[in-house]
């Protein structure tokens, strides 16, 4: 047992955390939420990540995104992670793609055996094929869905796309879900009800990483 592991272990035991090591995971978007859950499971003892996102990090990213400060912006979200999760853990197995995830790129990005993915994309449309690619395949996902325009004390649940409350976001995947025939897609969402905005979507610290705290815990969990 190495100095990295060993608490991780001592809560869930060898077995669970070999369970973890040998995982493929997938995180399409490495934003605000999908950035905070590429760093939880990696700490957490994932042994391989595939992470994409065609941004590059930008002035405004800085006060929710992880990887977002003064030194990085410019840099594409991807390349600014690979440096970060390896110096975390070196052994990662660590897959970038510095794109975005659409009909023309899905099969490159499906090319490797997931044991889960997990959904932080912003686009509808893009959101809702990330999905029912997933589902063609059998494979577990979880989905983010909107966490902005919230500044209250966090407070994020488990449910069916199908089941959700007061989630705009939401609320127009599950149209397009039910659409495509798909169902019984996992989904964090906020308890809370979103504040108005004009504009822009308003978003503070806290709540991504709140978020995502939930969806690497649910990874976690359903792995072991």
């Amino acid at each position: 047992m190495d100095e990295f592991s060993q608490r991780t272990i001592s809560l869930i035991g060898e077995e669970n955390y070999h369970k973890l090591k040998k995982s493929v995971i997938l995180i399409v978007g490495v934003g605000g939420v999908g950035g905070f859950v590429a760093e939880f499971l990696t700490r957490a003892g994932i042994g391989s990540l595939v992470i994409i996102d065609g941004d590059k990090i930008e002035p405004s990213n800085i006060n929710r995104q992880i990887i977002a400060t003064c030194n990085s912006v410019g840099i594409y979200k991807v390349d600014a992670f690979r440096k970060r999760l390896l110096s975390i853990n070196p052994q990662l197995k660590l897959h970038t793609f510095a794109k975005r995830f659409n009909k023309e790129t899905k099969d490159e990005i499906f090319s490797y055996n997931y044991d889960f993915v997990v959904d932080a994309i912003d686009s509808v449309k893009d959101k809702t094929e990330l999905i029912i690619e997933a589902k063609n395949r059998n494979l577990q996902i979880i989905s983010a869905m909107g966490a902005g325009n919230r500044y209250d004390l966090p407070s994020f649940e488990v449910k069916d796309v199908y089941k959700t409350e007061n989630d705009g976001l939401a609320k127009i995947i599950r149209k397009n879900l039910r659409q495509a025939g798909v169902k019984d897609v996992p989904c964090v969402c906020a308890k809370s009800i979103a504040n108005k905005s004009e504009g822009v979507i308003g978003s503070i610290s806290y709540y991504p990483a709140a978020c995502a705290s939930v969806i690497a815990a649910f990874v976690v969990n359903k792995l072991i």
